[in-house]
């Protein structure tokens, strides 16, 4: 008898809480899916490490909004030059705003200048997705780069 009692008051009080009105909390198969892409290339002369891609949603849904993180295996220069909607966040690390991109879209290409700040021959990049507006990336491998950066004047593309 018990038993049956205290089953009574679990579904009285579900029936209360559901009729209450309590918003269940969206979960991430709730949020609109994208899949973020960044393509471009990186050189380095000097010291000098020039950054250049192209942010890419290969969607199904949209980004209102989306930043990158670049990160830099050697510290930079004490004031960087950053071009607008870039802001240095950390001794080797800068964020770009990359703004909304559209499903099965391209957004504005991102290019930047940064210096080492000691002499080095080589440095390694790391770029990834830090905001994407609120949307759930499954693919999580063609937004996270890697790329070593040699002094060289060539090319290093990812």
């Amino acid at each position: 008898m018990r038993e049956r009692v205290l089953r009574g008051l679990a579904v009285w009080g579900a029936a209360v809480v559901a009729v209450g009105g309590v918003v269940p909390v969206a979960s991430a198969d709730d949020r609109p899916e994208a899949d973020l892409a960044y393509h471009g290339s990186a050189t380095m002369r000097a010291g000098l490490v020039d950054v250049r891609f192209t942010p890419l949603n290969h969607g199904p849904s949209a980004v209102s909004d989306a930043t990158v993180r670049l990160r830099w295996s050697e510290a930079l220069a004490y004031r960087p030059e950053l071009p607008q909607g870039c802001a240095r966040s950390g001794p080797r690390v800068v964020v770009c705003r990359v703004g909304a991109l559209p499903a099965d879209g391209l957004g504005e290409r991102v290019e930047l200048a940064v210096r080492l700040r000691g002499a080095s021959s080589e440095v390694v990049l790391e770029i990834d997705t830090v905001w994407s507006g609120g949307a759930v990336d499954r693919n999580r491998a063609n937004d996270r780069q890697r790329v070593l950066v040699l002094d060289t004047g060539d090319d290093y593309y990812f």
